[in-house]
């Protein structure tokens, strides 16, 4: 006979709405933080007050989106720092010599700056890296195609991005034009950070890194179109 004492894991079906809740939760934090920005900067008089909660914004993105990692092991965590200094340091060479994306300036709105460089400019990276990362597995390809997926997903994502960039001086380049450099420089780096990604083993799902995805490059797009 059984012992009536034991205590047994609780069944699959119980555990499901429950990470379906967290998730839900989630993508609504989520949505409502970048709809108030949208409509702030889009339609607002004063898009200055929310600027300033573009740093919050991104922070609060980055980490909702770790919190959905499933296991957080030394190798993750290996794969966020190099990931994070690189595209750090890669920013850095560019802003000094224009060689690897162009000529370019970082503003103020992204706060705290090293070395010319907001802070957050390294969180974006990784970022974008891992959502990217993460939506190319769902593709049946060869590790080196689903890199190439994933860096032409950031490089999209970033030819929305650089517009609003701009208008809101998250960074200006020379003579105001965007160069085509960027984007062959954007996509080399990102090639190896996906490389990278796909060789350093640690689990690669998150159920919010294509929700989060998704909501960035509406937000910019939206932001866009609004001109």
């Amino acid at each position: 006979m059984p012992d009536p004492t034991q205590q047994y894991p609780a069944p699959a079906t119980t555990q499901l709405p429950a990470q379906q809740r967290r998730l839900r939760i989630a993508q609504g934090i989520l949505l409502l933080f970048h709809i108030t920005g949208f409509i702030g900067l889009g339609f607002s008089a004063n898009p200055d007050f929310y600027l300033q909660f573009v740093p919050l914004n991104l922070l609060l993105t980055v980490g909702l989106l770790l919190a959905f990692q499933p296991e957080r092991s030394a190798a993750f965590v290996w794969f966020c720092l190099v990931t994070a200094a690189v595209g750090f340091f890669v920013e850095v060479i560019g802003t000094r010599t224009g060689l690897v994306f162009g000529f370019y300036q970082y503003g103020p709105t992204l706060g705290l700056q090293w070395l010319g460089v907001p802070l957050l400019v390294a969180i974006n990276w990784l970022m974008l890296t891992y959502t990217t990362g993460i939506l190319a597995r769902y593709l049946p390809l060869p590790a080196f195609a689903r890199a190439v997926v994933a860096a032409l997903l950031m490089v999209g994502l970033d030819a929305c991005l650089e517009p609003i960039a701009v208008r809101y001086n998250f960074w200006q380049w020379r003579f105001d034009v965007i160069p085509f450099q960027n984007f062959k420089g954007w996509f080399a780096v990102s090639l190896i950070l996906q490389v990278f990604f796909n060789r350093t083993d640690f689990v690669k799902r998150n159920a919010l890194a294509p929700f989060v995805y998704m909501l960035q490059l509406l937000f910019f797009f939206g932001l866009g179109l609004l001109g």
